[in-house]
């Protein structure tokens, strides 16, 4: 001690010895603290990359449903094409609307 105290050098010594209990065990203590916080944001970025495969596949289902779907309407719409062209359904509706016309000049 530099100079004489009124307090016992016990008591000195136990607040001393505290002290640098303290400084030796903060650089372990902040490395425990950066490695926790390291651990925690690894696991939020792999939560993240689970969300955006998640995502994905759901757009890519989608995209497949998307497909499939129209490939079977292509041979429906060329069923209904046929149809109609087969019954002329569009040729009798064209008929009765020039038949119209023409009776429309008659008066």
């Amino acid at each position: 001690m530099a100079f004489p105290t009124s307090v016992n050098d016990q008591i000195t010594d136990a607040v001393t010895q505290s002290n640098v209990k303290v400084l030796g065990e903060a650089p372990a203590m902040a490395m425990g603290s950066m490695f926790q916080t390291m651990a925690h944001s690894t696991g939020i970025l792999f939560e993240n990359a689970v969300s955006a495969q998640q995502q994905q596949n759901t757009l890519a289902q989608a995209a497949s449903n998307m497909g499939v779907m129209q490939i079977y309407s292509v041979d429906t719409m060329a069923d209904a094409a046929g149809t109609e062209k087969v019954s002329q359904a569009g040729v009798a509706d064209n008929l009765t609307s020039l038949l119209t016309v023409l009776q429309s000049f008659r008066r």
